[in-house]
């Protein structure tokens, strides 16, 4: 009986060492996908405020662009330029611009589930920055 005690003591100590690695990637990934869900609201929000800018008379396409980068400042994304494009539709009934459109491209680095990935698959695209996008369009008054 002693000797069925010991052999089944180091049993606990292996299956945590399955375990423990496989919970602790469950839980790295839940923060780096609650980051990535952060970040692409902050792109969102800075998106409509570059709309907001964009539909006023006389603005010009570096004060939308001044105004989403401070948004993105402020929301922390300051790791990487972001790409932002200004496209104003035209009404082609009057010929003058009714609508603006703000589309933000950003790159977007999972700090650990990218590196893990890597080690998984040697491919070139697996591990690379994903591509976040967010657009907003505003009608000019």
């Amino acid at each position: 009986m002693h000797m069925r005690l010991r052999n089944e003591r180091g049993n606990a100590l292996i299956e945590t060492a399955f375990t423990v690695p496989i919970v602790l990637l469950i839980a790295v990934g839940i923060f780096e996908f609650g980051r990535a869900y952060q970040t692409q609201q902050v792109l969102t929000n800075a998106a409509r405020e570059g709309a907001r800018q964009a539909v006023l008379e006389g603005v010009t396409d570096a004060q939308v662009t001044t105004v989403v980068r401070n948004y993105l400042t402020s929301g922390g994304l300051t790791a990487v330029d972001p790409v932002i494009t200004r496209t104003v539709s035209i009404n082609p009934a009057g010929g003058c611009p009714c609508a603006s459109r703000i589309t933000i491209n950003y790159p977007f680095n999972f700090i650990v589930l990218q590196p893990v990935a890597r080690l998984v698959s040697r491919t070139a695209t697996v591990g690379a920055p994903i591509t976040m996008q967010a657009s907003a369009l505003m009608r000019n008054e």
